[in-house]
């Protein structure tokens, strides 16, 4: 495929006004999150460097989710500027057929797509288990070096830990109630306590202690004594879905599915026990990541096929504008629906593909047929979108 200067031109705008949308949502975002995040500062006692880490290690979930509407919305920019400049009515009259722009447009799309199946596929996992990692490190460093003598203070959502006083590196008279569980309650007391590092894991060394537990299912309840225990500060990680043991056992944290790097999704052990209590989020987890680079591809035909042809009135331009808007918006809706449908139904991971798949079919007929497809998508969805555009006029004379 030979590039013109029609195409570069083309390109130059849609790819201009992409970056340009991707930049400024990930970064409207971005900021909205970290500003949930400044307790780190705040209340933990971290450095402003290990505050940026942590809300950065999010940004390739962002670029994942917003790439594809950035480049929906660069296409309409791009199509609407070279309708309202009459661009397109100059290309249609010169004889250059609408599918004959796709070109400029399917290339910025493959790199969109190769953009979103690199962070979906690989960087995102990667950040969100180095972003688990870093949870452990502050949280170790949390209950050693944060947490002052006589408070009690909450850990985590149902955690509180209490110590007496400092001697040297050593915690005494450690006091942790774990009530993230609320069927199986544990306290543990221990006289002395120091934390330690082994497997890059955090632990906390308790000596001479009790183990309180409680089985509210059963009915029942144990003390266990000791004399040393390591009870897994990176345990304490975990959130309600039970992907890290909260049992103080001394075992490894177990990552969540989106945790996990796509290959070991595809080569999951079956007989995990994790596994077996969260089969269907492994599932869907991995169907959402492979599926992922095809909605740029059905989002960039959408708007093409319903802008792609030159409009002569504003109101037809406006219109077309909010039909390609509530489309992306169903199918945006429809995939979301389809990967929490997955987690309970493995029938339901097909239409995470069947969507995508389904819209870049009919859009490039659409494209390849012209204007007697568009009259025909203008006909049937007339009647959905003529309340909005009412409501649209209604909002200008006001």
């Amino acid at each position: 495929m030979r590039f013109g200067l029609l195409d570069r031109y083309i390109l130059k705008i849609a790819a201009g006004a992409a970056v340009i949308l991707l930049v400024g949502l990930t970064s409207v975002i971005w900021v909205t999150q970290a500003l949930r995040e400044v307790d780190l500062i705040t209340g933990k006692g971290q450095t402003v460097l290990i505050f940026f880490t942590a809300t950065l290690l999010s940004l390739p979930a962002l670029i994942a989710g917003i790439a594809p509407v950035a480049l929906f919305m660069a296409t309409l920019y791009t199509l609407n500027r070279l309708n309202s400049d009459s661009e397109l009515i100059v290309m249609n009259a010169a004889g250059v057929p609408p599918r004959r722009l796709t070109r400029p447009f399917i290339v910025l799309t493959l790199i969109t797509s190769i953009l979103v199946g690199w962070m979906s596929l690989g960087v995102m996992p990667a950040g969100f288990r180095a972003l688990r990692d870093l949870i452990t490190l502050i949280r170790a460093d949390f209950v050693a070096n944060v947490v002052k003598e006589g408070q009690f203070v909450s850990l985590d959502s149902g955690v509180t830990f209490h110590y007496r006083e400092r001697q040297g590196q050593a915690l005494l008279g450690i006091f942790m109630q774990d009530r993230r569980d609320p069927n199986q309650p544990a306290v543990y007391i221990a006289e002395r306590g120091q934390s330690a590092e082994a497997d890059g894991n955090s632990f906390l060394m308790l000596e001479k202690g009790t183990i309180q537990r409680e089985s509210r299912n059963q009915n029942s309840s144990s003390i266990i004594s000791f004399e040393r225990y390591a009870l897994n500060l990176s345990a304490l990680t975990g959130d309600s879905d039970g992907a890290a043991s909260g049992s103080g056992d001394g075992d490894k944290v177990i990552y969540k599915p989106r945790e996990r790097t796509t290959w070991a999704l595809l080569n999951q052990n079956p007989n995990e026990p994790y596994y077996k209590i969260q089969e269907g989020r492994f599932r869907a987890e991995l169907h959402n990541r492979l599926s992922a680079p095809l909605y740029p591809i059905a989002f960039m035909l959408v708007a093409f096929a319903i802008l792609g042809e030159a409009r002569t009135t504003r109101q037809g331009r406006a219109a077309a504008i909010q039909i390609a808007i509530f489309l992306v918006g169903a199918i945006r809706i429809g995939a979301y629906a389809a990967w929490t449908a997955s987690v309970r139904s493995p029938l339901a991971a097909a239409l995470l593909y069947i969507l995508p798949l389904g819209t870049i079919l009919v859009s490039a007929l659409a494209i390849g047929f012209g204007s007697r497809t568009r009259v025909l998508i203008d006909r049937l969805t007339e009647p959905l979108i003529a309340p909005f555009v009412a409501l649209t006029a209604r909002f200008r004379r006001a």
